[in-house]
């Protein structure tokens, strides 16, 4: 019983070997400007995904390198024997969700308040591997 476990965790393993990902989580910038950049490197390489980011003026595109820089350590860890040129890495998947809210009051005139919303986002980045095994 224990051994075609091993046998089906093995090949869960070995099949998620071409992917990575990475993850950033509650970052301090709305979730509609973060988006605009990461529709930029959807489906890209990485090459041209991270030459795209360094050259953008977008605030966020700073997180963003850094974030696809993680992943793409990540899938070196994974594939430690293997090359990334040979590898061709590109960005299969990249969500940007809504994080947390932070609601704050700002005086308004005649007594009154307006609440201001402090939005935060949760980006996640997937990385596939078109490496064809001979």
């Amino acid at each position: 019983m224990g051994n075609r476990k091993r046998q089906s965790a093995l090949a869960i393993k070995e099949s998620k070997k071409s992917l990575s990902h990475a993850t950033l989580r509650n970052c301090p910038t709305s979730p509609r400007k973060m988006r605009l950049v990461a529709d930029q490197i959807r489906g890209k390489s990485i090459g041209s995904a991270l030459s795209v980011l360094k050259f953008s003026p977008k605030q966020s595109s700073k997180k963003l390198e850094k974030l696809l820089l993680s992943a793409i350590s990540n899938w070196q860890s994974k594939n430690e024997n293997e090359d990334i040129e040979k590898a061709k890495l590109f960005i299969s998947e990249i969500k940007v969700d809504g994080g947390k809210m932070l609601k704050r009051l700002r005086p308004a005139p005649q007594g009154r308040a307006h609440r201001i919303r402090k939005r935060s986002n949760h980006v996640t980045v997937v990385l596939e591997s078109n490496l064809i095994k001979a």
